[in-house]
């Protein structure tokens, strides 16, 4: 892991395999349907955006001891 990542504290992807494994799973569960796994993607994206901005709308910054959530992957 290159030694900025460390410093901020980025998370290393998975090694290739698992993300292989997840990459079929996600295709078997939509019959190999590669937009409906894309759209299902996507929707659980924008979920996960939306529970994001209503966390941060909840928690107080003395809270979260300062903490922001980031939207967009560094």
């Amino acid at each position: 892991m290159p030694e900025t990542q460390a410093k901020r504290g980025v998370v290393p992807i998975r090694d290739d395999v698992e993300s292989e494994r997840e990459i079929e799973a996600v295709l078997a569960w939509h019959d190999d349907n590669v937009r409906a796994a894309i759209g299902t993607l996507l929707n659980d994206i924008r979920h996960l955006r939306h529970q994001l901005v209503l966390t941060e709308g909840a928690a107080s910054l003395g809270m979260t001891r300062g903490w922001r959530p980031s939207y967009d992957r560094d």
